[in-house]
């Protein structure tokens, strides 16, 4: 599931149209799963709220009730950055231990486990990303079990913006349906059991960076001087393209030919547009590249080396 939680709101709570699925999903066999998850969490929010339609309209707010799962170990992307491109998919995994008593059936095939991660306030999130899919759980004990489960972030459909990267959290949810099916007339949600529980850690989201290098003249004459130009770009997610980034320090390396080592050889900064130039002294054939160690919001990047003939 993709969600962006500031697209529509009623009286504070959550909008089922919040959770739409995008129209290229709609026929996936995630939407199902998303749109379910997304009927019951927010029957939850309205009625924790008191502040739903429901409410306005005097009628009371049926909830799911509160399942007794737990969460804990969520690992997400193995404690790595999550580096989303301009139009990518990037599939990120998640690894969690899910605890029950023994009168709760994880292995119904109506209950449903999953990671998602969120920007902001946990139950009032900026925004949340969900997985297309519910995660899978091994039991380790009649208690608990080994769970792993994967965050689908779609960057080109709209629920990303570009003051998303930074630092977010991990939570993790549980449904129990119980026998319910949530596209019938007869759903009855009060039978249905919600866990959700968050403020687990997550590495930041970043935007991509990419870096591009040209070695010149070449070939070049022993002592002569080498122009290095580049250009350091980074994902917008709000045009899904790819933008300069300027004043960001780059590092211009070095490889002889023959060898299997980069070496160092100064740090400059990107100008305007993200444009990159130096030069060098040639010495001896290498490649020469930049390399990027990236910030909390842009991803590292390296480019790839380009050789250097020197006669």
């Amino acid at each position: 599931m993709r969600i962006r939680a500031t697209v529509a709101a009623v009286s504070g709570a959550l909008a089922l149209s919040a959770f739409a699925v995008p129209g290229a999903h709609a026929a996936d066999s995630g939407s199902a799963y998303r749109a379910d998850v997304a009927k019951v969490r927010e029957a939850a929010r309205a009625a924790d709220s008191g502040e739903s339609v429901f409410r306005a309209a005097a009628v009371a707010v049926d909830e799911p009730y509160a399942l007794d799962v737990t969460f804990s170990n969520i690992k997400v992307n193995q404690g790595k950055s999550i580096v989303v491109g301009a139009t990518t998919h990037t599939v990120v995994p998640v690894t969690y231990t899910l605890t029950h008593p023994v009168d709760v059936n994880i292995a119904a095939a109506d209950f449903f486990s999953g990671p998602y991660i969120y920007r902001g306030t946990f139950g009032n999130a900026d925004n949340e990303q969900f997985g297309d899919k519910p995660g899978t759980c091994t039991p380790t004990t009649s208690t608990t079990a080994s769970c792993k489960g994967n965050i689908d972030i779609y960057a080109n459909e709209g629920y990303l913006a570009n003051s998303d990267a930074g630092t977010w959290k991990a939570a993790g949810l549980a449904i129990a349906y119980n026998g319910q099916d949530p596209s019938s007339t007869s759903f009855d949600i009060t039978k249905v059991g919600l866990a959700d529980q968050g403020g687990f850690t997550s590495p930041n989201v970043k935007r991509m960076s990419k870096l591009t290098v040209n070695a010149a003249p070449e070939p070049v004459v022993k002592g002569k001087t080498i122009t290095v130009t580049g250009k350091l770009t980074r994902a917008d997610w709000e045009t899904n393209t790819y933008a300069g980034l300027s004043g960001q320090s780059v590092v211009l390396q070095y490889r002889k030919a023959g060898t299997t080592t980069y070496k160092n050889v100064k740090t400059i900064k990107s100008t305007s547009g993200g444009a990159l130039k130096t030069t060098v002294t040639a010495s001896a054939d290498g490649f020469y590249r930049y390399t990027y160690a990236g910030v909390s919001t842009v991803g590292a990047s390296t480019a790839t080396g380009d050789y250097i003939d020197v006669k």
